[in-house]
């Protein structure tokens, strides 16, 4: 292996690494101020599902690592750069904004209080009842800048640091899909983007992509804007998933991020639909998601709290879907998956309607 070689995969090792213990350290230090996670007047959690051996889960983690940096080495997608020294002041702000919060969403989380966004009566009409949730009993659900600023954090907090690597697997079935595509060709639409996090991985892989962005929230619309600036070739679009404002074949690929265990299962369908019909015959499509029970026993026991302490409604239906049937009733064919720790990712070509 080349010195350069070398090089590159100890500045992983060191900077993933250092990723990982200051998500880590915001963990424990959450868990310290919270409040019990259970009280008399909840329900108690009754797991069905044995507790993994930490060797397992510890296993589990690593091996997500050891995939992301095989992907590097196979040239699915560069290293990444975003945690480093010259991001540090950036880093305290979202740290400090995070601890800050942390006392609402916890007195919600005490309380089994998710509806706060769903009470405010100007908003009815506007969006979907599923979507005017505090999921994860975060301040202001999907709809505030505060929430859009924080997101990133809170997510990477819950997982440990591994949020970002999570969704470079999908970054890697999306560049095996598009593998000896002229990528200046490629439309791509990224659906329910968010603030832009999983969009801009796929920029810093594919800088003369066309792509677009669809969600339904104006502040993480405009958070998304700020982060995809080094790309003016890309469009934010404000829409539901489950009526895209695009043709019918108007996109090469599509991908999706962790929006289908927060969708109720006929909406789940619909989406799918509708995803489907915006891609061309032969496109393809990277789904992005949790994994289900059974598929990595030892996470079994988190994959079934996870709904109860961070209130996921939608969650346990998303458990029982049959995610190859589902997509398959839409169009598609599944031709690749890949596990990565609390992740999986599926890789789907869109069948032409004559076969």
């Amino acid at each position: 292996m080349s010195l350069s070689k070398n090089i590159e995969r100890a500045a992983y090792v060191a900077t993933q690494g250092a990723r990982v213990a200051w998500y880590s350290a915001h963990y424990m230090l959450a868990r310290r101020l919270s409040a019990p996670p259970v009280l008399e007047s909840e329900p108690k959690f009754e797991p069905r599902t044995k507790p993994g051996r930490p060797r397992e889960i510890q296993k589990a983690f690593l091996d997500l690592f050891a995939l992301d940096r095989a992907n590097i080495d196979a040239g699915l997608y560069p290293a990444p750069r975003d945690f480093n020294p010259g991001n540090l002041m950036s880093a305290m702000n979202n740290s400090a904004r995070f601890f800050s919060d942390l006392p609402r969403v916890d007195q919600r989380r005490i309380a089994r209080n998710a509806t706060e966004v769903r009470e405010a009566n100007a908003l009815r009409g506007e969006y979907p009842a599923y979507y005017l949730q505090n999921f994860h009993y975060q301040t202001g659900g999907w709809l505030t800048r505060e929430s859009a600023k924080i997101y990133d954090t809170q997510v990477e907090v819950l997982f440990a640091g591994a949020a970002d690597a999570m969704r470079r697997v999908g970054l890697g079935l999306l560049s095996q899909g598009l593998r000896g595509r002229d990528q200046r060709k490629v439309k791509l639409l990224d659906v329910a983007c968010g603030n832009g996090r999983f969009l801009a991985q796929i920029m810093e892989a594919f800088p003369r992509l066309p792509a677009s962005g669809l969600d339904l929230s104006p502040a993480y619309l405009e958070e998304a804007r700020a982060r995809l600036a080094p790309w003016p070739q890309t469009e934010l679009i404000s829409g539901k998933a489950e009526a895209i404002p695009a043709d019918n074949g108007a996109y090469d690929a599509a991908t999706c991020v962790y929006l289908f265990h927060e969708l109720p299962p006929r909406v789940r369908r619909t989406v799918a639909a509708e995803i489907a019909r915006v891609i061309k015959p032969g496109g393809v499509f990277v789904f992005v998601d949790s994994i289900q029970q059974g598929e990595s026993p030892a996470l079994d026991r988190m994959l079934e709290y996870f709904p109860i302490g961070f209130h996921e409604p939608f969650y346990a239906s998303y458990q029982q879907e049959d995610l190859a049937a589902l997509f398959g009733e839409a169009g598609f064919a599944l031709e690749d998956s890949k596990l990565a720790f609390l992740t999986k990712a599926l890789l789907f070509r869109r069948i032409p309607s004559d076969q």
